[in-house]
């Protein structure tokens, strides 16, 4: 079971058990102050089981509950914006056998503080028994506002994956004049995985006319494809942040591991970029605490538009992507993102190990180059060239990424990067 400010996730019945998710949200009680939860899932198989023990949970300690049921994240997050507090049923994008719990507090994820109060279930005021109520959401109709109507209709081809997006994304998108098709409504039969950025998206992109989006489980990533190819994940989180700054946004945050092109490109249009530890709720707090209004994380595909959403909003990114892909100058933005490329690896390792690995390779390459340890090693090579090596919150793997707008030295970094950790890890274990 892995336990962070992004969440409780774990194998159900394997290393996460019914007791464990009354406990964490016994403790996670004692933070809602309106007495009010809202609570979704998305559609994995452990998901009902798990929903009924929250909200049993939640009403034994006199919440009142607002059951949103099959529903992707950043719907549940909106509605504890409203009312106070969320919990959603999700591991998003693991794979299908794990499950877990993400916490929501005044419309955001949880800060460290926060989650040592949810893991001590002690002293726990008694209460009367809270109220169920089946709930719904106005999320389309604020997105709509947002966004905007389109001036020439979109054919748009939306890859479910299985997830929660089947019940928001094809309305959301013919809401602001899309033509839609959907693939891979139903979980049974999908034909790809849960993370869409870790995919090829072949039927999506041989399905795909005009645009196409792919989701993960619970719809706070997405994926475009455009022009008959999958594009990055940093190509969502670019064009989020290009629609941004054509709404008059000045001050953003992205994660460390996030492209440097996107920096490049806020730079050059007159914004300021700070830089946080990878983990939503890492943006999300240093959004607050710098003031910015915008961001995300690349390598989830995840935009961040505060004053709508306090997550990654995947639903919100498709619908603000649709509504300017006809601009003139977007493929001129795309083309300057692609100018910088990504290699994104991860080697697999057991958690008890990370921090010691992490040491090793600081003793090693310290002197050498430039480097941060705001998040893992944040390595300087050029001024158009790092890579980053970080521990995994949620899983047993430590990540390696390179950036470059040098193809050949990208390779060649990374496989060094890799070849480093492995070598590390040979000497420790």
């Amino acid at each position: 079971m892995k336990i962070s400010i992004s969440g409780i996730r774990g194998v159900y019945g394997k290393d996460f058990f019914p007791e464990d998710v009354i406990k964490f949200c016994n403790g996670f009680s004692k933070l809602i102050k309106t007495g009010k939860c809202a609570i979704g899932m998305d559609t994995r198989e452990t998901g009902e089981m798990i929903q009924k023990l929250v909200s049993a949970t939640m009403l034994e300690r006199g919440i009142d509950v607002y059951n949103l049921g099959i529903i992707p994240t950043p719907v549940v997050f909106r509605k504890a914006k409203e009312i106070g507090a969320g919990i959603v049923i999700t591991s998003s994008h693991n794979p299908l056998e794990w499950n877990g719990l993400k916490f929501i507090i005044d419309g955001r994820g949880i800060t460290l503080n926060e989650l040592e109060i949810v893991k001590n279930e002690k002293n726990l005021d008694k209460n009367e028994i809270g109220k169920e109520i089946i709930s719904e959401s106005n999320y389309i109709s604020d997105a709509v506002k947002i966004i905007g109507k389109l001036n020439k209709t979109q054919q748009v081809t939306v890859d479910i994956g299985g997830g929660a997006a089947k019940t928001i994304a094809p309305k959301l998108l013919q809401e602001i004049g899309c033509q839609v098709e959907t693939i891979n409504d139903e979980l049974d039969g999908c034909s790809r995985g849960p993370d869409p950025t870790s995919n090829e998206l072949t039927e999506l992109v041989s399905k795909t006319k005009d645009l196409g989006f792919a989701f993960d489980l619970d719809s706070d990533r997405v994926i475009l494809v455009m022009n008959g190819e999958k594009k990055s994940s940093d190509i969502t989180l670019g064009l989020g942040v290009v629609k941004a700054i054509k709404l008059g946004i000045k001050k953003f945050v992205l994660s460390i591991d996030s492209s440097l092109a996107v920096e490049k490109y806020i730079i050059q249009h007159g914004g300021k970029v700070s830089r946080s530890k990878v983990g939503e709720a890492n943006v999300i707090q240093m959004m607050i605490e710098n003031d910015a209004e915008a961001g995300g994380e690349g390598s989830s595909g995840g935009f961040i538009l505060k004053d709508f959403n306090m997550c990654r909003d995947g639903l919100l990114t498709s619908g603000l992507i649709a509504s300017m892909i006809d601009d003139e100058s977007i493929q001129k933005d795309i083309e300057f993102f692609e100018s910088f490329s990504q290699i994104r690896d991860k080697v697999s390792i057991e958690s008890s190990l990370h921090d010691k690995i992490i040491t090793e390779i600081v003793k090693k390459i310290e002197g050498k180059y430039k480097i941060s340890q705001l998040d893992g090693i944040k390595i300087s090579i050029d001024d158009n060239t790092w890579s980053l090596i970080r521990k995994s919150n949620t899983e047993d793997i430590i990540r390696i990424s390179t950036e470059s707008n040098d193809r050949e030295l990208l390779v060649k970094i990374q496989k060094e990067m890799i070849k480093m950790v492995e070598n590390c890890y040979e000497e420790i274990k």
